[in-house]
């Protein structure tokens, strides 16, 4: 994908898209100069103007016309900026950049290094409660599957001793039958004996 931004730095090609940016000639370069560029500076370092890559930082300004060091800050924008930059942004009247603060680079560095450890600190911070975080529910987590295995523990020892209370009330019934239904047969056959002896009576 092409740089729709950026035109190639030669003359013969300055109405053709740049396709790359050499950083040690501090040109831009369409895809028939890549072709040549290459062949001859094979160590010069080159960026290809891609989707992944349209704002990559190479040290120079990405205006089509100019070519300075990006050497100022603007805080308001929060961008840096080159020399020429530097005029539009300080002319009279000139849009939103009429009032911006603008710095030398050098006059910030520090600035913005103590500025980048404080937000790597607070970086290390986020990280280490995210850690804690994840440990603390790691913990809950453990505690659950605790509870949960005590639980289906009690429910089985409940069941356990329902099934055996039942087992016995079960024997203790049948238990039951059997002396109920031997006393009948017990008196069955005693009726039978006394018939027995009527009869025996009666013919004698």
């Amino acid at each position: 994908m092409e740089n729709k931004n950026k035109k190639c730095s030669f003359e013969e090609h300055k109405e053709v898209n740049a396709i790359c940016y050499c950083q040690n000639c501090n040109v831009n370069l369409c895809n028939k100069c890549d072709n040549f560029h290459d062949k001859l500076f094979k160590a010069h370092k080159i960026y290809k103007f891609d989707k992944d890559n349209q704002e990559i930082f190479t040290g120079y300004c990405n205006e089509n016309d100019h070519t300075d060091i990006l050497n100022f800050f603007c805080k308001n924008h929060n961008k840096l900026y080159c020399s020429g930059c530097l005029c539009k942004l300080k002319t009279k009247n000139y849009g939103q950049h009429k009032d911006c603060d603008v710095y030398i680079i050098e006059d910030i560095k520090e600035e913005k290094k103590n500025k980048l450890k404080e937000n790597i600190k607070n970086l290390e911070n986020l990280a280490n409660n995210i850690n804690d975080s994840i440990n603390k529910i790691k913990i809950i987590y453990e505690k659950i599957n605790e509870k949960k295995e005590e639980l289906k523990i009690k429910i089985q020892g409940i069941f356990t001793k329902i099934r055996n209370a039942l087992n016995e009330r079960e024997d203790e019934l049948l238990l039951e039958v059997d002396k109920k239904y031997d006393n009948i047969h017990f008196k069955e056959e005693l009726i039978k004996e006394c018939k027995n002896c009527l009869i025996k009576l009666k013919y004698h």
